[in-house]
């Protein structure tokens, strides 16, 4: 579907589209927005499936996003371009956090052979490999201030998984719970899409229950990649590309830290900026597009070297084995050292959520503590929505660890404030946050403030314990690997092989380390997909030489 309301650039969009798409697609063309509206009502009704909608940001009474934000009720899986003039790349910007575009055109795109083709190739060929047929989705029923229904959500949103959401106070969440024949004392209640029941369901149950791959396909494989964040993903897309028999395996959602991003601005290639959910996806498809397998809810706890074999242990007792190993298990925020915090985690205390909550957040006062990328970002995105955002940093100002263009933004913004050199002290409330202490760290002095929302972007603690006894790290968890093994010179203990490690490589021969739990990282998503890739062609080296 085309919509634009000038006739002329509309006759000729569909024209363009028609020419190359016809043949296999119907194209439908409007003049205005609710005008293209009702013409989805009707495909809808007679049952049709919509691939593509392209439209044009400036048209009067409702422009290319607000219509483009109405449709998405009607076809969630439709992928989203807005049409735009140079002018009005700033709406394009805009577009990728309200409909969560998926591209935007500039007008105008001669030739289309360049400029328009390749583009729509892409997204038809991308809604073509996902489940675009319409489906019951899955339920959750649980409460406002329920930890557990509050880490439901995010895994499910993480894993982009559609689901809705019910509150238990609410008359059709009640409705729901007495379906269910649940009186809400256990919750969250989760309804899968086949009518299955799940209470208080652990990830793996949850997982298994909407459709997520949580089972290997085979017992030895290539390449082993531990963690699906950008180091994991990109090994994993580097991995199968090449030739490897290659499985991912993640604890809980790929993406990693960055997955939880609103808006990453200075990756290579995205000059507008791309989500971490969108950046997550594309590389998700890329990777099983390839052949490489991704497992969900499966949590690493053992490694070990048996002959030229690697051995990965689960927490369920299964192993699979490969001939090398890529630990990209990355990093996860550290938790609050505040009274009270550990009591309202998941009670308006959040640790890295940012968007599952963002609606909850209208018109409310937000807090978040933190100097880098994730705080940053997660600041600029609340801010559309709240009251006031309010930036808790430790050091006297942003520029120790956060982007340039992140603290231009911040300071741009009216309804973000940044309060240096201040800690949380305690968490207060009853069943759910209520106040904050804050202290000023050089004076001592502190202050109560009324405050339901807080969000933790706080230091990096390395996903690592399980590798204790194994493979070597630095004294906070880090692994090491490379020259960092080599410091005089000489291997480390116990290595046998008569050249020194790879770069990437660790104590153990085979196992490589990518991305953020490497010590001395750069923890920035362009250098963590670099090392993914990295770390696959010295795969390739050691698999040579084995």
């Amino acid at each position: 579907m085309t919509v634009d309301d000038d006739p002329g650039v509309s006759r000729a969009v569909a024209r363009d589209l028609r020419r190359r798409y016809g043949a296999s697609c119907r194209i439908v063309r409007a003049e205005s927005g609710e005008s293209a509206l009702e013409a989805l009502r009707e495909l809808k009704l007679r049952g049709d499936l919509v691939a593509v909608i392209l439209a044009d940001y400036r048209m009067p009474q409702m422009n290319g996003i607000e219509f483009l934000e109405q449709a998405l009720d009607l076809y969630p899986g439709a992928r989203r371009v807005l049409l735009t003039a140079y002018a009005d790349s700033n709406a394009a910007i805009d577009a990728i956090n309200v409909v969560d575009l998926d591209h935007y055109l500039l007008k105008p795109w001669d030739p289309p052979e360049e400029k328009l083709y390749p583009v729509l190739d892409d997204l038809l060929e991308a809604w073509r490999c996902s489940d675009f047929r319409p489906m019951p989705s899955t339920k959750v029923v649980g409460h406002r201030w329920s930890a557990r229904s509050s880490d439901v959500r995010e895994f499910l949103a993480r894993n982009q998984v559609p689901y809705r959401w019910y509150s238990t106070d609410e008359p059709e969440g009640q409705r729901l719970l007495a379906a269910c024949g649940q009186d809400g004392q256990r919750l969250p209640v989760v309804i899968t899409a086949d009518g299955t029941v799940l209470v208080e369901p652990e990830v793996p149950e949850l997982a298994a229950h909407v459709g997520l791959a949580t089972t290997p396909t085979a017992d030895f494989y290539d390449l082993v990649v531990i963690g699906g964040g950008p180091a994991g993903l990109g090994a994993a897309v580097y991995g199968a590309s090449e030739g490897l028999r290659t499985v991912l395996v993640e604890r809980s959602a790929t993406g990693g830290q960055a997955g939880q991003s609103s808006r990453i601005e200075n990756y290579l290639g995205f000059p507008d900026g791309v989500s971490g959910g969108q950046l997550t996806d594309r590389a998700r498809r890329q990777a099983t597009k390839f052949g490489a397998e991704i497992l969900s809810a499966r949590e690493a706890t053992g490694l070990e070297s048996s002959g030229a074999a690697r051995l990965v242990r689960f927490a369920d007792g299964s192993q699979i084995a490969a001939h090398s190993v890529i630990l990209a298990t990355g990093v996860s925020y550290r938790q609050l050292e505040a009274r009270g915090a550990d009591e309202l985690s998941g009670r308006g205390v959040f640790y890295g959520s940012a968007l599952t909550e963002a609606a909850a957040c209208q018109g409310h006062d937000v807090y978040i503590v933190g100097g880098a990328n994730s705080a940053g970002q997660a600041a600029m995105y609340l801010s559309r929505g709240a009251k006031s955002v309010t930036l808790l940093v430790r050091g006297a100002d942003l520029t120790a660890s956060m982007s340039h263009y992140l603290i231009q933004q911040i300071a741009g913004s009216p309804n973000i404030s940044v309060r240096a050199r201040t800690v949380v002290e305690a968490a207060h409330g009853d069943g759910h946050l209520e106040q904050l202490t804050l202290r000023d760290t050089t004076s001592g002095q502190t202050e109560l403030v009324d405050a339901q929302w807080l969000f933790v972007f706080i230091g990096a603690a390395p996903l690592t314990d399980w590798l204790e006894g194994t493979v070597l790290r630095d004294e906070r968890g880090f692994i090491l690997a490379g020259p960092d093994l080599t410091p005089d010179g000489r291997p480390p203990a116990d290595w046998e092989l008569d050249r020194p490690p790879y770069h990437l490589e660790t104590n153990i021969p085979g196992v490589f380390v990518a991305g953020d739990a490497r010590a001395e990282s750069a923890k920035r998503v362009a250098s963590a997909v670099g090392e993914g890739a990295m770390a696959v062609m010295l795969v390739h080296r050691y698999l040579e030489q084995s």
